[in-house]
């Protein structure tokens, strides 16, 4: 009775694995779209044919979703939240889902900065956990209002060192940055009971960065269902050039299944990205490589629990923001990076 019960045990088991894996992910950051557009630029398929950009990644790279920044109170309105809105509804007509990426800052919220907004400069803790609260469940309401309904909801964008400093400074102030952590996790929850809430940090080949502080996280009672990874072996081998990308990689699958095991939660790649060198065709076809390895290897190789893959901005030109991991070339068209994601 024991190995029958077993059998039927691993069977439930593997059938789980394998819905998991039909449903995995493939999707795209596209903030700088809306720009983009407004400047005139038309996008084309590999074969010169012009497409409207979405539509293109949908159909011929098989991205179902998309992900959006929202800043507070941005200047001339980049990722506010009506831009968020507008795109939100035109992925939602295409039938792909959307992830709200929350930086809880006026710009750019990463590693090196995360500056608390203009607007909430001057309060104590325990009115920032409001105005964090108040903003997120403003933003979230403006697409419950208009029918979309956000798959996934980052509460904090790569807060491998706290968010909203020096107040919720990881190393300086640990409660407080758990504090903040559940105080947007509550009120994704309020608005989207089923919303999947992502705490997201940097450098997910980094297993003694996220047990150290998803630790604190769960220490100071912050709360969340997924974990978001951002794997980028071209920064990392940047500041280590010692490493190796296919190593990076290597490990960056390892901490998906430990990360996944220890705090038994699902996980994503939410942002990775490899360079673009149009004179050098052999770098971008290993950056194909390299993609199709990610992707292979999350999908088949966690135990169905890392849930996909977002690439960061495929739909970047050459040189636009300065920015070198875009998976488009200078006419607008995919590399040979994008058919990473469709073998």
């Amino acid at each position: 009775m024991k190995r029958v019960l077993s059998f039927i045990l691993l069977v439930c088991l593997c059938a789980a694995v394998r819905a998991q894996q039909q449903d995995f992910v493939k999707g795209a950051d596209v903030g700088f779209l809306p720009e983009q557009e407004r400047q005139g630029v038309v996008f084309h398929d590999r074969k010169g044919q012009e497409r409207e950009c979405l539509e293109l990644l949908k159909t011929d790279y098989q991205m179902s979703a998309i992900r959006m920044r929202v800043w507070v109170n941005p200047k001339n309105g980049v990722n506010d939240k009506n831009v968020l809105l507008n795109m939100a509804l035109r992925a939602k007509k295409l039938g792909m889902d959307i992830m709200v990426d929350f930086h809880y800052a006026d710009s750019w919220a990463d590693p090196g900065q995360q500056p608390i907004p203009a607007a909430w400069q001057g309060h104590s803790y325990k009115q920032m956990k409001k105005d964090l609260r108040d903003y997120t469940i403003d933003v979230l309401t403006l697409l419950k209002q208009n029918g979309v309904t956000p798959r996934w909801v980052q509460v904090g964008n790569e807060t491998a060192n706290g968010l909203l400093w020096p107040m919720g400074h990881i190393k300086e102030n640990p409660k407080q940055y758990a504090g903040f952590i559940r105080a947007g996790y509550d009120a994704v929850k309020k608005v989207f009971p089923n919303t999947t809430v992502i705490v997201h940090l940097d450098r997910g080949h980094k297993q003694e960065l996220y047990d150290w502080n998803l630790d604190i996280v769960k220490k100071y009672g912050g709360r969340w269902d997924m974990v978001g990874m951002s794997l980028y072996p071209y920064w990392a081998r940047r500041d280590h050039p010692e490493l190796v990308a296919d190593s990076i990689i290597t490990d960056c699958i390892r901490n998906i299944r430990h990360v996944s095991c220890k705090y038994k939660c699902d996980v994503m790649i939410v942002e990775t990205g490899y360079e673009v060198d149009e004179q050098h065709p052999e770098i971008m076809e290993e950056g194909r490589r390299q993609l199709a390895r990610v992707v292979r290897e999350a999908r088949n190789e966690t135990n169905g629990r890392c849930r996909g893959v977002f690439y960061w901005e495929p739909q970047c030109l050459p040189g636009e923001h300065h920015y070198r991991l875009g998976a488009f070339d200078s006419k607008a068209s995919p590399t040979a990076i994008m058919e990473g994601f469709v073998e």
